[in-house]
């Protein structure tokens, strides 16, 4: 539909661009899904999550199987890459925001030690 107006190399950066777009969106909605449920908050948002998380990416591929037919690689190629960085990045964050109290713990062991040795010497 697009051919004909726009160049081949755009419309694979749209379709790539949309991916990308995509995957954040869908895992936005998983994560929230997913911590609903882990929370143990099963309610109508939840429910509204989990149906939104399943035919928002169907919905995109759809739409862009008709604007974007030749295209239609490229969206699925974004989507996955996004969703694969968005998981990623929130790998590393989660995992250094619970090394830092670890750390914490540890200072606080070395510390005791001192004092001890310090109290045996009295």
């Amino acid at each position: 539909m697009l051919e004909g107006v726009i160049s081949d190399t755009a419309i694979k950066i749209i379709a790539v661009i949309v991916g990308l777009a995509t995957g954040v969106v869908q895992f936005f909605l998983l994560y929230k899904f997913v911590t609903s449920v882990t929370g143990g908050k099963m309610g109508i948002k939840t429910l509204i999550f989990a149906v939104t998380q399943f035919l928002f990416p169907f919905a995109i591929l759809v739409i862009c199987a008709f604007l974007l037919p030749d295209s239609l690689m490229w969206v699925g190629i974004g989507t996955a890459v996004s969703l694969i960085a968005s998981a990623i990045i929130r790998f590393v964050r989660v995992s250094k925001q619970k090394d830092v109290p670890e750390k914490k713990d540890a200072s606080k062991k070395k510390d005791a030690p001192k004092k001890k040795d310090a109290s045996k010497k009295k």
